[in-house]
């Protein structure tokens, strides 16, 4: 595994998502966008901020609360409008504009799997963590991105057994 590469703005927004987190005090993982570079070398330049968290329901109000402190716009509607979603959406707010952060609640097993199982990596001096590859692998399969797909089953460290399992765990059939 690299360490993440990401331009100065989105450096910032996972900084501070980061350090969100940790002062609430939940586990996290960075996906998307974060978890890819952390695997592939990719550069994080566009789009959101994306986290698997272990939280409760309570948490996340805590969580939009606190935000608000450290420099993320709250969209109290559109809050309200995720309820359901196990959703906290978020706008890291600097002088160059918004960077869109989403914390998604680890509300399943398999979620809170990924996150127990994460990985250790470094943004600069921050250690974040991501899924492991073969957790990325799933989410990036469901997202039908075949050609993230096959760079990441591609790495040696690919624990191609581990993916199976983890496939047919969730009744999805072995590729």
């Amino acid at each position: 595994m690299h360490s993440i590469r990401a331009t100065a703005r989105y450096t910032r927004a996972i900084h501070a998502t980061a350090e969100l987190l940790e002062k609430a005090r939940i586990e996290g993982i960075f996906v998307g966008a974060v978890a890819r570079s952390a695997w592939l070398g990719d550069e994080v330049s566009g789009g959101a901020v994306d986290v698997i968290a272990l939280m409760n329901a309570q948490q996340k109000n805590q969580i939009a609360m606190m935000a608000g402190h450290r420099g993320f716009r709250i969209d109290r509607d559109e809050l309200a409008r995720t309820e359901e979603l196990d959703l906290v959406p978020l706008s890291f707010a600097d002088d160059e504009g918004e960077i869109r952060v989403h914390v998604l609640l680890a509300s399943n097993a398999l979620y809170g799997r990924m996150v127990a199982a994460g990985e250790q990596t470094t943004l600069l001096d921050r250690t974040v963590r991501v899924p492991r590859a073969e957790d990325l692998a799933l989410m990036i399969m469901m997202a039908e991105d075949e050609v993230t797909l096959q760079r990441l089953t591609a790495l040696p460290e690919f624990d191609r057994g581990g993916f199976d399992e983890r496939l047919t765990s969730i009744g999805v059939a072995r590729r």
